[in-house]
């Protein structure tokens, strides 16, 4: 519930935010600047974001973040009432406010499935989409009653009033602690972990493409929609915050078929025709300047906005597990708010140009063509994944234990299979060799024996014997089920025999102090 008043405190700023544009700089490039300040923050800190809720105390890093936000609002509240607020104000604190959003939106993503088991994430994250309608479909229109009755500055101190609420939930929250046994990964290692993750689970660069195309191509209806209320309907700011609503609206009526659509439809086949209507909404808000009609358009692009963010939200939430969740997650959002930022920018330059309406069509058009491309990346749904860490690799026994830091590390595994099985065999080890690229292998290769043909050798190297230990803690239960079906095709009735080597560091000539390891 608290985070509910914080959302419905959120989207009224929006309302004033982009009302007091329109009286201070009533441009189209202004007017979408400020959902570019608004956006480009996620852009600028999802990796840094992503990593600190990984590696650090999420509890810890939303206190911080509530706190930041509070404080940016109350500060652009405080001046606008004063009338001390400028076109570069507005839009430094709106960036100011967003910095601290970008930072915070990791974590508060990544501890859903802290509260939930995993068979009820669907329908946590589809309440919590409920929980942001609702936000959504009040919010905007109790800004805008406020904007046109006391000015936008009240909304921007209401909103820093609602993280209150929120603060203190998490002074309450009692988080569980982690469970490895290594020391916290450092910044820019873990951040190079997550890209890596993300460049070998095509799952997950799936759900990235479609995010990344829906959300450039639908930007033009936040950018634009303060203007179209304003020159071609002529509303005030309460019309602007109703219209909004009626989008909320939407979204409440489009979560009950949620559920149906996932049990009946295909995910690609949801997306698909969820993008089209959106373009649809696109068009019809370019073309029909009448309240009534865009009210039950803003209606339409309510539901079928809920639908595809929350389904391709859990779609990403599904195929990750713990140790990668915030940095993935993090990607996720600065591929969608990159997308409502940039597009946001281009869209409003192109409409200084050409016009809005124009703008709007020539987009919506594009959005249907983007559809066609982005079809032959799948979507897959996590059902009946386990990616709870499987813990099964045994304890590494060496004779002097390595420093985390030293490296690389060179793993080698040696199979004897039965030749005819050979194809079976090098097929099974793609699945294998994605597990490993994912899970910290910089290098990955599989050798062929020429003079044995049943003999193979599957070498990879690690950055470091901490980066190692650490994949011990990555594998997951299903990785585990893909692992056994690769041993499976051993011979000598043991497990492959696996061994490790550590990169000799070699002294630098004419150096005085000992370069050489711990080992």
């Amino acid at each position: 519930m608290t985070n509910v008043v914080s959302l419905m405190g959120t989207l009224m700023h929006e309302v004033g935010a982009a009302w007091l544009m329109t009286t201070l700089a009533p441009t189209p490039f202004m007017v979408a600047m400020v959902q570019t300040a608004s956006t480009f923050p996620f852009f600028l800190l999802a990796l840094p974001a992503g990593a600190l809720a990984d590696i650090i105390d999420r509890r810890r890093l939303l206190l911080m973040t509530q706190t930041w936000m509070l404080t940016a609002s109350i500060v652009l509240g405080v001046l606008t009432v004063a009338g001390m607020t400028t076109p570069l104000v507005l839009l430094v604190l709106t960036f100011f406010l967003a910095l601290g959003a970008a930072v915070n939106a990791p974590s508060w993503q990544a501890v859903i499935p802290e509260l939930v088991e995993r068979s009820e994430l669907p329908a946590a994250i589809a309440i919590g989409s409920v929980g942001f309608n609702l936000a959504r479909a009040v919010g905007p229109v109790i800004g805008g009653l406020i904007v046109a009755a006391l000015g936008p500055g009240i909304t921007f101190i209401l909103n820093g009033a609602s993280f209150l609420g929120v603060v203190v939930v998490l002074k309450q929250w009692k988080k569980a602690q982690r469970t490895s046994t290594l020391k916290e990964e450092r910044m820019v290692s873990a951040m190079r972990a997550g890209i890596r993750y993300i460049r070998h689970a095509p799952e997950v660069r799936a759900v990235l493409i479609h995010t990344m195309f829906f959300s450039f191509f639908c930007s033009p209806l936040w950018a634009f929609l303060p203007i179209v209320s304003k020159e071609y309907l002529g509303l005030g700011s309460s019309g602007y915050g109703i219209l909004l609503g009626f989008f909320g609206f939407g979204a409440l009526l489009g979560a009950p078929f949620l559920p149906f659509l996932r049990e009946r439809f295909s995910l690609n086949l949801v997306v698909l025709f969820a993008s089209n209507i959106f373009a649809l909404v696109m068009a019809a808000m370019a073309n029909l300047h009448s309240f009534i009609f865009l009210a039950i358009v803003m209606i339409a692009g309510g539901m079928v906005w809920l639908i595809l963010i929350s389904t391709l939200i859990a779609v990403v939430q599904s195929v990750i597990p713990s140790w990668v969740r915030g940095r993935v997650l993090s990607v996720h959002m600065l591929t969608f708010f990159g997308g409502l930022a940039g597009g946001s920018a281009l869209f409003g330059f192109i409409a200084g140009l050409a016009g809005i309406s124009l703008t709007l069509n020539v987009v919506a058009g594009c959005l249907v063509i983007a559809t066609v491309i982005t079809r032959k990346y799948k979507l897959v749904s996590g059902e009946g994944l386990d990616l709870n860490p499987s813990m099964h690799w045994p304890s590494l026994v060496v004779s002097c234990q390595p420093d985390l830091d030293e490296g690389p590390v060179l793993v080698v595994v040696e199979y004897h299979i039965d030749p005819k099985r050979s194809p079976e065999f090098t097929d099974s080890m793609r699945s294998l060799k994605t597990i490993r690229r994912r899970d910290g292998a910089i290098r990955w290769n599989l050798f062929h024996d020429l003079t044995d043909p049943g003999h193979y050798i599957e070498s990879y190297i690690v950055e470091s014997w901490g980066e190692h230990l650490r994949q011990h803690e990555r594998i997951t239960v299903a990785d585990r089920e893909v692992e056994k079906n690769v041993f499976s095709f051993h011979l000598d009735g043991e497990p492959p025999k696996v061994m490790h080597f550590l990169a000799e560091p070699f002294p630098v000539k004419n150096k005085k102090t000992d370069t050489a390891g711990s080992c």
